[in-house]
């Protein structure tokens, strides 16, 4: 892969997802699945929906790679996006891999999520991460990423 452009802050981030799936060619109700950690990547993948909630797609949460716990996202009036208590069936179109299961110490490895999103070929593969996450832990050699979106959080100040 090779750098396309550099962005910065939030919209640098959700413009290019957003963009790529204006790009991506999807039909009404076909599916983005965001697979992540359950409280660190949830954040994000519901501030990635909202960034697409006017394309005409469903949005399905699942944690770490469990498909059974598949959750819809949906909008919530004055909040926004937020992951629903309704169960999911999994059938992706886009699958986006959050950086958060690269970390060391999450329960699932590499091998396990290539055979989970192995199951379902011809889905196009995104992967969010942050801090070099995806190229830190090997990632990068591991999966076919079509699109890569890594944001920076440098410098994080706190004041008090």
């Amino acid at each position: 892969m090779e750098l396309k452009e550099q962005l910065s802050g939030v919209p640098g981030m959700l413009r290019p997802f957003k963009g790529y799936l204006r790009e991506a060619g999807l039909a009404r109700g076909d599916q983005v699945v965001y697979y992540g950690c359950p409280g660190t990547c949830t954040p994000f993948v519901e501030l990635l929906g909202f960034a697409v909630r006017d394309l005409p797609i469903e949005q399905v949460y699942v944690p770490y790679v469990d498909e059974a716990a598949a959750k819809v996202i949906r909008p919530v009036e004055g909040v926004g996006m937020q992951v629903s208590g309704d169960a999911a069936r999994v059938d992706p179109k886009v699958v986006v891999l959050m950086g958060g299961l690269a970390m060391p110490g999450v329960p699932v490895t590499k091998e396990t999520v290539q055979a989970t999103i192995g199951t379902h070929p011809g889905a196009s593969l995104v992967g969010i991460c942050f801090m070099q996450m995806f190229e830190k832990s090997g990632w990068l050699d591991a999966f076919a990423f079509d699109l890569i979106i890594d944001a920076t959080l440098d410098p994080v100040r706190v004041w008090e």
